[in-house]
């Protein structure tokens, strides 16, 4: 099999060390679904010299991807692909949006679909009255036929009507789009925490396993609270991805 791996696709006047182009450029490659899940990474003796970089950084590079949980080192096989793990910017977008530009086949289960009082935390976040009526939303959400995360979302009852097969078609910033109500800034907190046992038995997972956090409430440019997110996603399949620069 050719190797999709070019061998100009090292910068050695970069600031960026070699051995995390190596890995981004093998990350990418896995993302994009050109090395598949089980294929074979080459051998590092193979891989360096094709790349013109030291076995050292190669095996690094490896390492790298491999404490990541996209890559897995297997005694008399090599070191194989095990899952293009989900990586998501950190901007206003849904995770619905971000798995559909990345081709990751996203699918939804309406879990719950109800109008509920609003308790304390959701009532703060929203900037409403406790008690006050909302649109309370339970969600699991796979990409490429694996579940992926539990999503939990609060929005105001009077914003729109939803179904469960508007939910299950569409993300949710789609349909408050479409009714007119954009999200234009947000604030967002990310956090860890391990599974409990129901959430590892609808994640796949078992339990006390690591699981990504996420709380976020949008704003439209008016400054109306348009939505309240908690969600948690399954840390051996996802991550967070943050674009930093000085000011």
């Amino acid at each position: 099999m050719t190797s999709p791996i070019r061998p100009a696709e090292v910068d050695r006047s970069s600031p960026v060390p070699l051995y995390f182009q190596v890995a981004t450029r093998l990350q990418q490659l896995i993302e994009k679904g050109e090395i598949g899940v089980g294929d074979r990474i080459e051998n590092e003796v193979d891989l360096a010299e094709r790349l013109g970089v030291s076995r050292p950084t190669t095996r690094r590079a490896i390492q790298y991807l491999v404490e990541r949980g996209m890559l897995i080192r297997k005694r008399g096989v090599g070191t194989q692909v095990v899952h293009p793990k989900v990586r998501r910017p950190v901007e206003l977008s849904s995770l619905y949006d971000d798995l559909r530009t990345a081709d990751r086949a996203p699918r939804t289960d309406v879990l719950k679909l109800e109008v509920v009082p609003a308790d304390g935390e959701v009532a703060a976040a929203l900037e409403i009255d406790l008690g006050t009526e909302v649109t309370w939303i339970e969600r699991l959400r796979y990409a490429g036929g694996e579940p992926l995360a539990i999503m939990h979302n609060a929005i105001p009852v009077d914003l729109l009507r939803l179904s469960d097969r508007d939910l299950a078609e569409h993300g949710l910033y789609e349909l408050l789009r479409r009714a007119g109500f954009v999200p234009r800034i947000a604030t967002q907190v990310i956090g860890a925490r391990s599974a409990g046992a129901t959430e590892a038995r609808i994640l796949a997972e078992k339990r006390g396993a690591s699981l990504l956090t996420m709380t976020r409430t949008a704003w439209d440019a008016g400054g109306r609270a348009l939505e309240y997110g908690s969600h948690v996603y399954r840390a051996s399949r996802y991550s967070f991805e943050l674009n930093l620069s000085a000011g």
